[in-house]
């Protein structure tokens, strides 16, 4: 299965509030932001099922929901389409521009590829599939 478009996308908690999310619906993006709709104490689990549910691409820099059994299993579960940053030591502007300068190669991923699906980012907005269809790749797939 894949995401109707448009493609709304859930900023998690550990990506910030403000900078991140104003920047992305400043370029025109639909975003939801995670304390708009969870508490600070909410598990992955609880709002990934619930971003799952709602049909949103997680963006996240939480490298433990990939590598986490129980994370990975919610993920699954949830069948989202999650797309991490490499690094987590970013500011909120570099985060920002990471993503943005990725968005078409996100969008690439997200009609090519069926749900559940992982990805990573990296600072300078590549992309690269790490699990699609519920699948760990053996190559992960590098999206030009």
């Amino acid at each position: 299965m894949k995401l109707p478009e448009p493609y709304t996308y859930f900023v998690d908690r550990s990506l910030g509030r403000h900078e991140l999310v104003d920047r992305l619906r400043g370029a025109g993006l639909s975003v939801e932001a995670h304390d708009d709709h969870f508490a600070p104490n909410t598990t992955d689990s609880e709002w990934l099922r619930a971003a799952g549910k709602n049909g949103w691409v997680v963006l996240t820099k939480d490298k433990a929901i990939r590598r986490n059994v129980l994370e990975r299993v919610a993920l699954l579960d949830a069948q989202v389409a999650c797309f991490m940053l490499g690094r987590g030591d970013l500011s909120a502007g570099q985060m920002a521009e990471a993503f943005l300068v990725a968005v078409p190669r996100m969008q690439r991923v997200l009609r090519r590829y069926d749900l559940p699906l992982a990805a990573s980012v990296t600072e300078a907005g590549r992309v690269t599939v790490l699990l699609a269809e519920g699948v760990i790749l053996e190559k992960p797939r590098h999206i030009k």
